[in-house]
């Protein structure tokens, strides 16, 4: 068996690995999502969406839809990829992996591809329980739709790879998602459009990533967005080149992994 077919078994056994992982308690790991979505669409939706009336032109409902499930997409493929890295480093399991003859990239991309699974599968499940609270809903552009789901994934994924990298316990691996990207997903414009907003706080918020992300995955799937689609989609292409590049750099070094 030469070296190439090596490291694509390695990397289709690492992938398997990941989805099995989260399959196998699929209690905890796909029904939550699904059951929090279902209580924000009633409450959020049904019960106070009336009476805020239209946002953007569209049903409260309507426009909270993308961002609910943007909402699951980062916190699920975020929460993937830092439990499970961290996991390996915390059984010392990742000292095979590095013996291994698999490279860092593949090890990465392992890691990523179980992140982006769960993510677009969460994703899949909220956009079906929405149905359920908005039948008539349909997708404006799919590809657009489609393309801004796997790369926020991917993105997510690698944030969740770096934390795990420098976590040195349970606890910091729910740091970030607690204090800072659970913050910045609310006020990024899930639950309202930044017009709204007065002109200094509408500035804020376009320094927010969240902004962006959730933007044009809802142009996506309603032809509507406060910002500019292209610049959008070039800043998390950039983002995830800048992050894949980090995360190599420090598994080639052995930050947090040889320690």
């Amino acid at each position: 068996m030469n070296r190439k077919n090596e490291i694509v078994i390695s990397l289709i056994t690492l992938v398997r690995k990941e989805i099995k992982r989260y399959l196998r308690i699929w209690v905890q790991t796909l029904v939550p999502p699904a059951v929090t979505m279902s209580l924000y669409f009633v409450i959020f939706g049904s019960l106070i969406g009336p009476r805020i009336g239209s946002m953007d032109g569209l049903d409260y409902i309507q426009f909270m839809i993308p961002g609910l499930i943007m909402m699951s997409v980062i916190t699920n493929s975020y929460a993937n990829v830092v439990s499970s890295f961290y996991s390996v480093k915390f059984q010392k399991s990742i000292e095979e992996l590095l013996v291994s003859p698999m490279p860092n990239w593949a090890i990465l991309i392992g890691f990523v591809l179980g992140g982006v699974s769960r993510g677009v599968l969460i994703g899949i499940i909220v956009f079906f329980v929405s149905l359920f609270f908005y039948p008539s809903f349909s997708i404006a552009n799919p590809i657009l739709t489609i393309s801004v789901l796997f790369l926020t994934s991917i993105l997510f994924s690698l944030m969740g790879f770096i934390n795990a990298i420098f976590a040195d316990s349970f606890d910091d691996i729910s740091i970030i998602p607690t204090f800072v990207l659970t913050p910045l997903i609310y006020l990024g414009g899930v639950f309202y459009s930044i017009n709204i907003l007065p002109e200094f706080w509408k500035n804020i918020s376009m320094i927010n990533p969240m902004l962006y992300v959730v933007n044009t995955f809802r142009e996506g799937m309603l032809g509507v967005s406060d910002v500019s689609i292209p610049f959008a989609l070039a800043m998390i292409v950039a983002f995830i080149a800048a992050l894949s590049g980090a995360c190599l750099i420090l598994l080639n070094k052995g930050i947090g992994t040889r320690q």
